[in-house]
């Protein structure tokens, strides 16, 4: 049978990061990807240069169009700029879970873009602490979003890290991968804490501008691997493998004059 994936986020009228980005992940991991649109953006590789948020109900209409028709494997969750999208979604879910029984749901914490521009309210990172994170399998902050989450400094060492992680674990997500692109060093470390183990995931630094969608693009690989039967650990793996090869091929493409994509299909073409 087929493994589905859907992915809740935005679009990026760029192509490189959002809804794009997950259904070109989703689809060079062997998934059918269906998706929510929560938002469209006018953006590139320079910036955003505008939002338009989706309203509640019409999220609402998706899932509920998607959930009924579609027998969903696992959920990727990415951009919600506005609280009542964040509850759209989790009530989505909730109400669809009996249907479906319990699926992987990964959920990125969209707060800024990589040009800088932030896309999400601060009222909303509140309700997104406490509604949505309950109902991850597993939440995939980078460095920044996991101390902006907390109300904390951004952790400057290995050891924060590992103890930011713990500190979101203990607000409802069953795991927490905390990313370390931004960090520095020949690798970047992705640090993921479960109620059982701490595990790092490692990969050679790959020395870039292309770097646009990084984050949908690792959170939505690793949701279309738990589609196809990955465990959690493998997934992850699996998904910075992909992930670094794509970065890898990123300069390939020459698309646009900021930060481009990065190449989701790298394995398939050049």
């Amino acid at each position: 049978m087929t493994a589905i994936a859907v992915t809740i986020a935005g679009s990026d009228s760029g192509g490189g990061a959002g809804i794009q980005a997950d259904l070109k992940t989703f689809s060079a991991l062997g998934v059918y990807g269906a998706s929510v649109i929560t938002a469209l953006t006018a953006q590139n590789t320079l910036g955003v240069q505008g939002v338009c948020d989706t309203p509640p109900d019409f999220v609402t209409a998706q899932i509920d169009s998607v959930f009924s028709d579609l027998p969903v494997n696992a959920v990727k969750i990415g951009m919600l700029s506005h609280s009542d999208a964040i509850r759209a979604v989790a009530d989505g879910l909730r109400r669809h879970a009996p249907q479906h029984g319990m699926r992987p749901v990964v959920l990125d914490p969209v707060m800024v873009a990589t040009s800088g521009d932030r896309l999400i309210n601060e009222d909303a990172v509140a309700t997104l602490r406490q509604t949505l994170l309950p109902l991850a399998t597993l939440l995939t902050p980078n460095m920044p979003e996991a101390a902006a989450l907390l109300g904390e400094a951004v952790a400057t060492s290995d050891a924060e890290l590992e103890q930011q992680g713990a500190r979101l674990l203990a607000l409802g997500p069953r795991a927490v991968l905390v990313k370390g692109g931004h960090g520095t060093g020949p690798e970047s470390t992705d640090v993921l804490v479960t109620a059982h183990r701490v595990q790092r995931f490692s990969a050679t630094r790959i020395h870039t501008r292309n770097t646009h969608g990084t984050g949908c693009t690792l959170s939505s690989a690793i949701a279309a691997l738990m589609a196809k039967g990955a465990t959690l650990e493998a997934a992850v793996a699996g998904g910075k493998a992909y992930l670094t090869e794509a970065l890898a091929a990123a300069d390939q493409l020459q698309i646009g004059g900021g930060h481009g994509p990065v190449h989701h299909f790298a394995g398939l073409w050049r």
